[in-house]
Formats: C-alpha cells, sequence, structure tokens
C-alpha cells in the first residue's frame, strides 16, 4: 500500500478539446484527475470544439490565453479534490502533437515574475507575439508542403530524412507560412514552442526544449543524424536566416526523462508544490499512448475507431511518405511507427447496415450478423484452395493511404500464377464484403509493418510480439479473430481498456520513470514491472496460426498489386 506521504506524479493531457490533469503513485494508480473541458468551462472565447476557424484560408488555430485558463481550472480542481501538492515528485505532459506557439520577446521576463496572487491568463498574455497556436486540423499550408515535398528531391526524400513527408498540420511547413504571412510577428518572435513543451515552460518558469519524440513531428529533425536538417531550416527560415531559426527553436536533449529543473516559485506559493518538484520532457499525444501500454518492442497497438490508427515500437527504421516515423519518447534505440487511415468504423458500418437491410434485420446498429457471415466466410472467400481470393478496398472517404478518392474496387487474385482481375462476378454483395473489408484493412497494416517485427524464435516468422485493439471496433471478437489470422502476434491478439486517459496516463508514467529509474534503467523494463496487465487488458483471440498466416503473406502480395493497379487507373502512380 502506498504510504500517506508516499511520492506522486502528474501527467497533463492539452488535447483540442480539454485539458486533463491525473496524479498516480509510484505503483501507477490513479489517485486524482482533474479535466477542464474548453467549450463548456471557458470563460470569454469564442470557440468551437475546442477551435476556432477561418475557412477562407483553411486555417484552424486556438487561442492560447485558453490553454492559460484551462491550467488555472485543472489545478484548482486538483486542489479541491484534496491533492498534497507537496507530495508530487515529478511533472510530465502530452500535447495535442504539431501545434506551435509563438512567444515574444517578454516571454522568459514574464515567465520568471510571475505573481502567486494572480491568474496565468492574467499574467502571460504579453508573452506571446501571436496569440493562436495552429490546431493538427489546419490545411492551410498546401503551398508550404508542396515546397517541402520537392526540397530534399521529393516525398521519399524527404520521408527518409524526417520520418514523414510534408503534411499540413506539421510545424516545418507551419513555420514557413507564418513567417511569410507575419514578417513583422516573426521577427519579434523569441522562440517557438510545440504544445508540449509550451506547458513544460510554463511549469519550468522558462521556455522547455521539446522532446525527442515530439520534434519528429515538425518536418524539420533529421531522425538518423538527431540534430535539424541543415537545408530544411534553410527553406524554412526566410529572410531571418538559419542561425535566428535555431535559437527559436532551441536544443533538443537526447533523453526523455531527462530533469530540465525544478517547478517555478508560483506553483510553490500559489499551490504549495514542494520546490523540489522536478519537470520532465513533455512529449506529444500519440507517444504517449505508446507509453500508456507501455508497448515493447514489436508489440502492436491498432485503433479502430472511426477512424483506423497503426501504432508499433520497434528497431527497425524503414521509412516512406505514407507512414509515420518519431524517436520514441523514452528509449534509444526504438522508433514509433504510425499509420493513420480516414476509413475505417464508418467503413465497416456501411457494410454491416446493407447486411442487415439485406436480412431484414433493420434493427440497425447490431453487428449480429456481420459478425456470423464474417467467420463463416472462409479466408479470402476461398472455399477451394483453387478458388481465386477476394480482394477489395472500400472507402466511403477519400483515403490517404493509398491516396484515393472515395470509391469501392472489387479484384480477383490467383496467387499461383500472380494474376490480377478487377471483377464484380462471384461476389455474393453485401454478404462477401463483411470479411473482405476486415481483411482489406488489416491486409494494409502488414503490408505497410513488413519489416518492422522480429521472429519471436522457434522458427516463427516475424511478427508482433502481442497485438492491442483499442477503440469502438476492439470490443468485436469476429474483427479481433481476422487480426490475428493476418496481423500474427505470438502472444496473441488483446483488448486494451485505458478509456480516455491514454496520454495523461503515458505522462504520468514517464514522470514515474525519470524520477525514480536506477541507472541505465529502461522505461520499458520499470514500468513493465509496475503495470498490472490485467487491469487493463484482456486476451480475446488467438495471434499467430501456422498456415493461415502465410496464406495471408501470399494475400498481402495480391494486395500490394491492387492497390498499384487502382492508383494506375485514378492516375495517381
Amino acid at each position: 500500500m502506498a504510504q500517506p506521504d508516499s511520492p506522486l506524479y502528474i501527467g497533463f493531457d492539452l488535447s483540442t478539446q480539454q485539458l486533463k490533469g491525473l496524479v498516480v503513485n509510484s505503483d501507477l494508480k490513479v489517485v486524482y484527475v482533474s479535466k477542464f473541458d474548453f467549450d463548456a468551462d471557458s470563460r470569454g472565447f469564442p470557440i468551437k470544439k475546442g477551435v476556432l476557424t477561418n475557412e477562407a484560408e483553411h486555417e484552424v488555430f486556438a487561442p492560447v490565453a485558453l490553454w492559460l485558463q484551462a491550467l488555472d481550472g485543472v489545478l484548482n480542481g486538483l486542489r479541491q479534490q484534496g491533492l498534497d501538492f507537496r507530495r508530487v515528485k515529478g511533472i510530465s505532459g502530452a500535447g495535442q502533437q504539431h501545434g506551435s506557439v509563438y512567444w515574444g520577446e517578454d516571454a522568459e521576463r514574464l515567465l520568471k515574475s510571475l505573481d502567486a496572487k494572480k491568474t496565468l491568463e492574467e499574467q502571460l498574455e504579453g508573452a506571446f507575439s501571436h496569440p493562436f497556436s495552429p490546431n493538427w486540423q489546419d490545411s492551410s499550408t498546401q503551398k508550404e508542403c508542396d515546397e517541402f515535398d520537392a526540397y530534399l528531391g521529393g516525398q521519399e526524400k524527404l520521408a527518409a530524412a524526417t520520418g514523414s513527408k510534408a503534411h499540413h498540420r506539421f510545424t516545418g511547413p507551419q513555420i514557413l507560412r507564418f513567417q511569410r504571412k507575419y514578417p513583422e510577428v516573426y521577427k519579434k518572435t523569441l522562440r517557438i514552442s510545440l504544445v508540449s513543451s509550451f506547458l513544460a515552460s510554463l511549469f519550468l518558469g522558462h521556455i522547455a526544449p521539446f522532446d525527442i519524440s515530439d520534434v519528429c513531428g515538425m518536418n524539420l529533425w533529421n531522425i538518423k543524424k538527431g540534430a535539424y536538417d541543415e537545408k530544411l531550416l534553410q527553406l524554412c527560415a526566410g529572410p531571418s536566416g538559419v542561425e535566428d531559426l535555431k535559437r527559436k527553436l532551441g536544443d533538443v536533449p537526447e533523453d526523455g526523462g531527462i530533469h530540465l529543473g525544478t517547478i517555478d516559485r508560483y506553483y510553490v506559493e500559489r499551490y504549495g508544490f514542494s520546490p523540489d518538484c522536478n519537470i520532465i520532457p513533455a512529449t506529444g499525444d500519440n507517444p504517449a499512448t505508446i507509453l500508456a501500454l507501455p508497448l515493447r518492442p514489436s508489440d502492436a497497438m491498432v485503433s479502430l475507431g472511426t477512424s483506423t490508427t497503426f501504432l508499433m515500437s520497434t528497431p527497425n527504421y524503414k521509412p516512406d511518405p505514407a507512414t509515420h516515423f518519431f524517436n520514441h519518447p523514452t528509449t534509444p534505440g526504438l522508433y514509433m511507427f504510425m499509420l493513420c487511415y480516414k476509413n475505417g468504423g464508418l467503413a465497416r458500418e456501411q457494410v454491416r447496415d446493407a447486411i442487415n437491410e439485406k436480412l431484414g434485420k433493420t434493427t440497425a446498429l447490431t453487428w449480429a450478423n456481420f459478425d456470423k457471415i464474417t467467420l463463416e466466410t472462409p479466408p479470402m472467400g476461398q472455399k477451394s484452395d483453387s478458388d481465386p481470393m477476394k480482394l477489395g478496398l472500400f472507402f466511403p472517404r477519400p483515403e490517404i493511404v493509398p491516396n484515393l478518392r472515395a470509391g469501392r474496387w472489387r479484384f480477383d487474385y490467383d496467387p499461383k500464377s500472380g494474376r490480377l482481375h478487377q471483377t464484380e462476378e462471384g461476389w455474393n454483395k453485401p454478404l462477401d464484403e463483411a470479411r473482405a473489408i476486415v481483411e482489406s484493412q488489416m491486409l494494409s497494416l502488414r503490408l505497410r509493418s513488413r519489416g518492422l517485427t522480429q521472429s519471436p524464435g522457434g522458427g516463427l516468422p516475424a511478427q508482433p510480439r502481442r497485438v492491442y485493439l483499442v477503440g469502438g471496433g476492439s470490443k468485436n471478437k469476429a474483427i479481433a479473430q481476422v487480426a490475428g489470422k493476418i496481423l500474427g502476434g505470438s502472444d496473441g491478439v488483446y483488448k486494451l481498456e485505458i478509456g480516455d486517459n491514454a496520454c495523461a496516463l503515458g505522462a504520468a508514467y514517464k514522470a514515474v520513470w525519470a524520477m525514480e529509474r536506477t541507472t541505465g534503467q529502461t522505461f520499458e523494463d520499470l514500468i513493465g514491472q509496475r503495470w498490472k496487465e490485467e487491469d487493463f487488458i484482456e486476451k480475446i483471440a488467438d495471434g499467430y496460426q501456422p498456415g493461415v498466416y502465410e496464406r495471408y503473406g501470399q494475400a498481402v502480395e495480391g494486395f500490394e498489386k491492387m492497390e498499384l493497379e487502382v492508383l494506375r487507373q485514378e492516375g495517381k502512380h
């Protein structure tokens, strides 16, 4: 049992619509949670879903002062719940990725001279050269993205250097546009923070460095070199020059658990924090999610929400324009691999509804028929080995992986001859589509994560150790069974229930590790020993099945050919 005076740690999660503060003890048990919902709880901001929009320029942004108000609100909430702030030994955070904050010339002075009798919002509004932070939903930077993609010689070269091709939300293209649109404001900008490092800066009382993982969401950090890419800085810097931009960005410590310094006296005087409470680098929301597990090398996490997200911790760096690689937030030598799809739950629901309608079961929304048909349909729709494999793409909305319009395409594939044939024949629609849509989504994940896993030993092929499913679709046992057959998982397929606290939990665990690790002790070791997996996970399906996994390996070859054929038809290849 935790002693009444034992240490506590806070993880913050500054997302698009709320700020959350979550307190854990050394055993990783959550003892307090305080939330501030931007739309419901803030005063004086005409926001909707946490943001403002300028549709004429496709801009989506948030008032930085709103976040100051929120931090006061969350800390007051923890105080009202009875948190003894003196016991808090470490603080870390997670921030919505890719947002940027522009500090003015007075920022450091204002941060250092806070008056404990006043709120942060009252004192720091003048600390910013620009009052708004571009949000990850912003898509105003197409011109700048085109320049970034071309600058090193194409999307592949940019992805090889920075882990990703150019994206609207990434901070490099955002800074390039900012310095062109507001040249005078840019000149008066002392420093640029990411949302994560902004959060750490507030607690430190001076501007905090970027986190080693979150810096990879900028298209400016050369991952293999472990330094900013000089050429890309040149593109981004404009007339003020590269040295000026480097000063604005600051250094990036390699150690994700480094002690940045102790908490500013403002929080000691206003809330009763201990002066020896340490601030640990805050990271992005996706890296924080993989810390909440904690994911071990070759573990995979599939988020089956409205969209599909795939996260993996891997020692292999194999960048591609269709994917994202980041430095791992705590463990040198590991990378975070990420895939984001627009089509996920919505596509599966369309097939479910069509099946219910066909069977006359218009009690909508039930998955029973979809699940039953999925499990009764043989893999790839092959009733016998000589039948062709049924393959399809099902995109109710335009997709980014691969880059295609909304549409449906159906093919037959013969793995022996390698022949691919576009056809509607032999498809019993919509019944054959139940299994086909789940297979399509999982085959895309397997295709793009090839080469990132290792053999678990015993002569088994390379595959994830475990596959964790999260989000709405994780409750569906039929989807889990198909996922295990296609993706493998030598230890099986698990449903993960962290609720909506994953990012704040990951940040809190990061603080525990940073403060309590022994020399050389990795995050995975320390947190892995203390994390009670039975509280969060349940095994719901087998993973690797001999023969079946290899058969789906043949299907991956056909799936890749099908994607290339459809891209060719659409003039995209």
